[in-house]
């Protein structure tokens, strides 16, 4: 008697729970479906398998996926194995084995749907990186025969940036239910996105509602008017973050590019036009740089560029120093013979170039630390470009350093500011000339260092940023560092700002105008030096 009702009283709790399994358990009965020369039986038999979403359902999707699943003359559902044919749910040999057995066919729209069911399925994976890309995956296509998978998925799930994926695909999901409360509260979820893709599936649905004009649905469209409008404000908001990054990282090259001009034009006043090409000689020295690790030092391949930042300085030091030993020292207060001879010094580093690497560009690869990016507001920012504006950072605090607690940056201001004071007082002129063009030059090639860092590296890359640095220079004051941060990051910004109104040549003539104006106002800038100087 006592054994009876123990008998009794456990079956009243396990019935609940064998129910639900069964309910999950997948039966061949629920296969015959793949028999059937109709898609929409096929398409229903793939939809009932991920509704179950067991191991057995993965193995079977796979296998109709890789054409193993085949029906037999009865609407078997079969796969075959090692010792013959076999039940494709519990894979239990038959006996006697059929004589007959085809492939299920798939077609393209099956394909795709087996490919979003095992999407959906391998959301139940132990890897993190597997749910993940599962989960992003359904976001595109979801739909209502996934929802219960969705929803034991997300009841399982831990991790955040998951569960919101899960909880997107559910309310894309119920956003296209015909039930007012899922709608609204599907609605509700969406309206916090900040995905382009889910305000126009909001705005398609505001539309569709409100062409079909049906009382009832009132709330409905204002709830959908007000959330396509919270997503516009954040999607504006998120566009000028993503420009004023764009613009920062730009202010940052030429920011570079300018800071070496600005000593040398500022200090010799000198129209130097083949400074572009000592930033071209830095970037191929980090191209040589990386071909030397590549070769001997595989292993520390990711270290390369730190070495090539002092090798492009020096480099580049050493031609501009040069140069101005030989060629424009001779040409010191002749602007025109100036301009004239740094043109053809310039046509000839590039020819030299071309002679030495060749005429096609050449790639510098980033480390991996300086490969993908990270998400900050909806927008990425790639690794290289954060690491442009913090080297052009600390090379602008170098710069700073030298010029302000050093003795070379003392002289360098003397004759800056009164070169012929300068000289009476015992200030070498001459070696300060010298070192003041390395100095620029070799900043030139830390520049170069940065921009084979976002493109390629070819003979006509210094080309590129001169006019601009030559516009920085003269917008922010000769010689003045500060003015050059000021102009450099303050014309970047503005570029990318207007830039996707107007297009990049109208922002072009937009800036040349500015400066143009600005010169007449001021023609020493809008930071100029202040002090006593040989002009005045």
């Amino acid at each position: 008697m006592l054994k009876a009702i123990t008998r009794i009283i456990a079956s009243a709790f396990l019935a609940p729970m064998l129910i639900a399994t069964q309910s999950f358990a997948l039966e061949q009965e629920d296969l015959r479906g793949l028999a059937s020369e109709e898609i929409m039986d096929r398409s229903r038999a793939i939809e009932k398998i991920t509704e179950v979403g067991d191991a057995e359902s993965v193995r079977i999707l796979k296998g109709l996926q890789n054409g193993e699943i085949y029906f037999t003359e009865d609407e078997l559902i079969v796969v075959e194995v090692e010792d013959g044919v076999a039940d494709a749910v519990t894979l239990e040999l038959l006996d006697p084995e059929p004589d007959f057995y085809d492939t299920v066919v798939i077609n393209n729209v099956l394909r795709s749907q087996l490919e979003t069911a095992i999407g959906s399925l391998s959301l139940f994976s132990d890897d993190r990186d597997t749910r993940l890309t599962s989960a992003l995956a359904l976001e595109a296509s979801p739909t209502a025969a996934m929802r219960p998978a969705i929803e034991r998925a997300l009841a399982k799930e831990g991790d955040e940036k998951i569960k919101n994926s899960l909880e997107l695909s559910i309310a894309l999901i119920d956003l296209e239910s015909n039930e007012t409360d899922k709608q609204l509260a599907a609605v509700a979820h969406l309206g916090d996105s900040n995905e382009r893709r889910v305000r126009e599936l909001l705005s398609a649905k505001y539309e569709a509602i409100k062409k079909a004009d049906v009382a009832t649905n009132v709330e409905l469209l204002q709830v959908l008017k007000a959330s396509v409008a919270s997503i516009d404000q954040r999607l504006t908001l998120i566009d000028y973050f993503g420009r004023l990054f764009s613009g920062l990282s730009l202010g940052s090259v030429l920011l570079l590019v300018a800071l070496g001009l600005a000593i040398t034009y500022g200090l010799l006043g000198v129209i130097n036009l083949a400074h572009g090409e000592m930033l071209m000689i830095g970037a191929y020295a980090t191209y040589m740089t990386q071909t030397l690790f590549t070769r001997f030092f595989p292993q520390w391949f990711d270290l390369y560029v730190l070495a090539a930042i002092p090798i492009a300085f020096l480099c580049a030091a050493l031609v501009g120093m040069f140069l101005e030993r030989t060629v424009i020292r001779w040409l010191y207060g002749r602007p025109l013979e100036t301009l004239l001879a740094t043109w053809g010094i310039s046509l000839f580093l590039i020819q030299l170039v071309r002679q030495v690497f060749g005429a096609q560009n050449v790639e510098v690869s980033n480390p991996t630390w300086l490969s993908g990016g990270v998400d900050v507001m909806s927008v990425v920012l790639p690794y290289n470009r954060i690491a442009i504006i913090v080297f052009a950072l600390l090379v602008l605090v170098s710069m700073w350093l030298v010029l302000s607690k050093t003795r070379l940056g003392l002289f360098i201001r003397a004759v800056t500011q009164n070169r012929g004071m300068a000289s009476c007082v015992g200030v070498p002129t001459g070696r300060i000339d010298l070192l003041a063009f390395g100095l620029g030059s070799g900043i030139a090639g830390l520049a170069g260092v940065a921009l084979s860092q976002i493109g390629n590296v070819g003979p006509d890359l210094g080309q590129s940023y001169i006019i601009d640095s030559f516009m920085v220079v003269v917008l922010g004051g000769v010689g003045q560092l500060a003015g050059s941060v000021y102009a450099a990051l303050g014309l970047g910004v503005f570029s990318k700002i207007i830039e996707p109104h107007i297009g990049a040549v109208l922002t072009k003539i937009i800036i040349l105008v500015f400066i143009i104006a600005v010169i007449q106002k001021r023609p020493q800038g809008l930071f100029a030096l202040k002090g006593r100087s040989v002009e005045s």
